[in-house]
């Protein structure tokens, strides 16, 4: 990439920081002209080191796509079958007919345990608190479906809750096994863990910075928050490089899938209904946002952004150390989403 490019990312990502009130930021993009990469501000509200390519972060829900590539790994293997019902392999599941790819794409009418008062109330008192996926679960079960399969859209992280859990039962292994057998080693992705219920992030490491379960206008350090209250959802742990293998294999399937499988993520984007839209939708664990495919990630104290575009065959990675909302276009916007969409902006037409 030329100078006058490098520099204007690199005000986008220092601008958007700022303004979102991020302690720290990382970027970087992949494209035909190059590969930039941009860093702003600190590793901690606190602190004064610079973050670097090598400091781990929370990822969120980019474990989402981690979780549903194994799931067609079986499929393709004829382990399973996306048309089975999720109650085959989880016995009392909430819509126990909703099948793998309406637990998948979303379509399940499942609620999510992220919207549960009890829940969250629990969370924010006890952050600390390790939780089992069948508890996460359960919460979901105390709720009313939000529709019949099929009948609706709705985000819900007790989907891939329940896709871990179908995942462990048909392999017989603990999740964070199968990721590093079938995904993290294969891949080269040696910075990349899934932490099962330790707080512990491996040094050097970005320190979160979130507002939620806080009094207004009040923020806190939750870096050791625990992560299995997201397990399958959003607990994985990686680096700047890591994400950039891992598009790599996520956008094409090298690696991870055949042809046929890759293809029917391509084509599994809803673009109804509502939310979804013929310019964006959801489909097995990614999305299409006006062209730019991928997924983005929230963990309290953490952002992030892996989307790729075809089109031009660029790539962009943004991690942050908070997942506090600034307002884009009249609506709360997540820090790394909102530095996603200037630099998107920044880059050559």
């Amino acid at each position: 990439m030329d100078a006058a490019t490098t520099a204007a990312l690199q005000k986008v990502l220092d601008d958007t920081r700022v303004r979102t009130g991020a302690p720290g930021a990382l970027a970087r993009i992949i494209s035909t002209n190059g590969t930039w990469t941009g860093a702003s501000g600190t590793t901690a509200a606190s602190g004064t080191s610079k973050p670097g390519a090598t400091d781990h972060t929370r990822v969120g829900s980019l474990t989402k796509t981690m979780t549903v590539t194994v799931l067609l790994q079986l499929v393709q293997e004829s382990k399973v079958s996306l048309a089975d019902p999720i109650g085959k392999y989880v016995p009392g599941a909430p819509n126990p007919s909703a099948t793998l790819q309406q637990v998948a794409d979303m379509s399940s009418g499942i609620p999510s345990y992220t919207a549960s008062n009890a829940f969250t109330d629990t969370y924010f008192a006890h952050p600390e608190k390790p939780w089992q996926p069948q508890q996460l679960v359960d919460i979901a079960k105390s709720m009313p479906a939000v529709f019949a399969p099929g009948q609706g859209w709705q985000y819900s992280n007790t989907n891939y809750v329940l896709l871990g859990m179908v995942i462990e039962k048909v392999l017989g292994q603990p999740i964070g096994e199968v990721f590093g057998k079938r995904l993290f080693g294969p891949l080269g992705m040696d910075n990349t863990s899934f932490p099962g219920d330790s707080t512990a992030i491996p040094a050097p490491y970005l320190s979160g910075l979130t507002n939620q379960g806080q009094p207004a206008g009040s923020n806190v350090d939750s870096t050791h928050w625990n992560p299995s209250m997201a397990f399958t959802a959003g607990a994985v742990i990686s680096t700047l490089d890591d994400p950039q293998k891992w598009g790599a294999a996520l956008f094409t399937g090298a690696g991870i899938l055949d042809a046929r499988t890759q293809q029917l993520r391509r084509d599994s984007i809803l673009h109804s209904p509502p939310p979804n839209s013929p310019t964006a939708g959801y489909g097995i664990g990614i999305g299409d946002r006006d062209g730019w495919w991928g997924h983005d990630g929230d963990l309290p104290g953490y952002n992030s952004v892996l989307f790729h575009n075809y089109t031009t065959n660029t790539t962009v990675i943004v991690l942050t150390n908070t997942d506090n909302s600034t307002t884009i276009d009249g609506r709360p916007t997540p820090a790394a989403q909102a530095i996603f969409a200037g630099l998107a902006a920044a880059l050559p037409q």
